[in-house]
């Protein structure tokens, strides 16, 4: 995945490394602070070589992720619903907001396990575990990608 800033039964993710196969990169020129801590930001997602515009939401996690970008983490199929793969560290999952089920095309992040889950699929009913984070541009996500970059 790669993104750029500009203003469950099926829970994700097993354990285990993923293959290079798998690589996926995000990345933000800039991150929220101050008086924009509660703006949506956008992000480019790079998936197999393609730039696709996406949205990180207001929440505490999302804006944690962002500190994080560029990311280029290894993603793996999980389930035929999603691709996981792991930041360098955890997220916060304070002041998480309600739950919602994944629906294709979400950025999640699985707190019990730490990994993030691009779902192109629809997810596994709403749990407090699974914190949608944002979303990419509509019809972007129908199949499961090789490779992401986030920025």
């Amino acid at each position: 995945m790669t993104g750029c800033s500009t203003n469950s039964p099926d829970a994700p993710s097993p354990s285990g490394p993923a293959s290079s196969a798998g690589r996926q990169e995000m990345s933000a020129s800039s991150t929220p602070s101050g008086s924009d801590r509660n703006t949506a930001m956008d992000i480019r997602v790079t998936l197999d070589g393609r730039a696709v515009d996406a949205t990180l939401n207001h929440s505490p996690a999302a804006r944690d992720l962002a500190t994080l970008l560029p990311l280029t983490p290894d993603l793996k199929d999980f389930h035929g619903t999603e691709r996981v793969g792991y930041p360098p560290r955890e997220l916060t999952t304070a002041g998480a907001p309600e739950p919602s089920a994944a629906k294709p095309g979400d950025l999640a992040y699985y707190a019990p396990w730490g990994n993030l889950a691009l779902f192109y699929q629809d997810g596994p009913s709403a749990t407090a575990d699974l914190l949608v984070l944002g979303h990419l541009e509509a019809g972007a996500w129908r199949m499961p990608a090789a490779s992401a970059r986030l920025s």
